[in-house]
């Protein structure tokens, strides 16, 4: 079976995004092992995933004018990424007092409740909960 196990976001510092990932966003650190960039310089593989999660965010510090360049600009712009809450009021509430910068207000669609954030660097995405019963 296959199944997506990581995606990047491009970050400015190690530390501020796993911050901002595990305490604003509830999510866990998975992994923090340090590494090595294709020609030998020190780097670290760090890991952060929703609870009980397979798929997992790596935290990837940029590297060079032309990583630090899409620093939050991953997407041009666009909602990149969708996380799915299963009490959006909660996690809307949660989020706010830890400090996270709304792009929007909060609205009801037909596929749910959505609010778009963005996160450390800069990316934006939607906070989804489930659709309200009529």
């Amino acid at each position: 079976m296959a199944f997506l196990q990581l995606t990047a976001i491009i970050v400015e510092d190690y530390d501020d995004a796993i911050a901002f990932f595990t305490q604003a966003l509830g999510f866990e650190l998975a992994e923090d092992s340090p590494a090595r960039t294709n020609d030998g310089r020190p780097k670290r593989w760090v890991v952060v995933r929703p609870p009980d999660a397979e798929t997992g965010i790596l935290l990837a510090r940029a590297d060079g004018e032309h990583q630090i360049a899409a620093i939050g600009n991953q997407h041009a712009g666009r909602v990149g990424f969708f996380l799915r809450v299963d009490d959006f009021d909660a996690s809307y509430q949660h989020m706010r007092a830890a400090g996270v910068e709304f792009l929007t207000e909060p609205r009801t669609e037909p596929y749910g409740r959505l609010v778009v954030f963005r996160d450390i660097a800069g990316n934006r995405w939607d906070l989804l909960g489930p659709a309200v019963s009529s």
